[in-house]
């Protein structure tokens, strides 16, 4: 697989020291589950990094074919990241207020489409707050930047290619559930789904390379929880999970360790789970 020694988090002290740099753009790509009851816009309104834009997972990605927020076209994409001020020839810093979620797949998202230069901050908001670091409620006006999209195909998987490979075996499936949901003794926050998880996948719960600060886990730590759940680093990975959120807390885990061509199986579970012809295990 291929490797690059290029991490994709950043300190907290980084961003404090290069956050009025003129190259420097940051987002609050804060997103939760409709069953947790919290609005992320709302809490972004009452507190933010300061020159920090919302990223609103839902509008930037409506649903369809029942997925909440599926990959949209590169010309949506383009047109909603302009708005905000982000585009090429910055760099772009990317927080959340849950645990990664969804601050990775928003990483994801940026170097789908072709902008490399994207990171997220290491512990977040949490650890941002934490250590006393300046916040507002003072909403931006960014100026539009264009944004020249170039689809990374190979970082995204859809049905069929997952079908193909319950055969081929060729690419092993990591599912970023938790071990309850994978096993189907839990069920689905979204309902209608089956239980269980895709025959022939391993599970590696996102939340197990996030210390309890918030902080995400060092490169030996991340070696040991994938080779801990069976995953073989030398032979290719696509993660999966509920809706492809928190898959991509592992694509950044890999893309830490220096596996940056891990893909993502963008419709996840809500596809997969929700289909009645498609094979389930428990």
């Amino acid at each position: 697989m291929a490797s690059s020694n290029t991490d994709p988090l950043v300190s907290t002290e980084w961003l404090a020291r290069h956050l009025d740099d003129p190259d420097i753009r940051v987002a609050d790509a804060t997103w939760f589950l409709p069953t947790v009851g919290r609005d992320a816009r709302a809490e972004y309104r009452t507190r933010h990094v300061p020159g920090a834009v919302f990223f609103d997972l839902d509008e930037i990605c409506p649903p369809r074919d029942g997925h909440p927020h599926p990959l949209p076209d590169a010309v949506r994409f383009a047109s909603r990241v302009r708005r905000l001020g982000l585009g090429d020839g910055v760099r772009i810093v990317l927080y959340d207020a849950n645990n990664y979620c969804a601050s990775a797949r928003v990483w994801w998202l940026f170097r789908v489409f072709g902008h490399p230069e994207v990171y997220v901050l290491d512990g977040g908001l949490g650890k941002w707050l934490a250590e006393g670091r300046p916040v507002t409620d003072a909403e931006p006006r960014p100026r539009e930047r264009h944004f020249t999209p170039r689809r990374h195909d190979l970082l995204v998987r859809e049905l069929d290619q997952i079908r193909a490979n319950l055969t081929s075996r060729r690419e092993q499936i990591v599912d970023a559930r938790s071990p309850g949901r994978f096993r189907g003794s839990e069920p689905e926050p979204r309902p209608g789904l089956k239980r269980g998880h895709i025959p022939g996948s391993l599970n590696l719960h996102y939340l197990q390379l996030v210390h309890p600060d918030g902080t995400f886990a060092s490169a030996a730590e991340i070696h040991k929880r994938f080779t801990e759940a069976g995953v073989d680093l030398a032979r290719p990975v696509v993660t999966s999970c509920g809706s492809g959120v928190s898959a991509a807390v592992l694509n950044l885990a890999l893309a830490r360790i220096g596996v940056t061509d891990a893909a993502l199986y963008d419709g996840s579970w809500v596809e997969w789970g929700g289909r009645a012809d498609t094979p389930v295990a428990t």
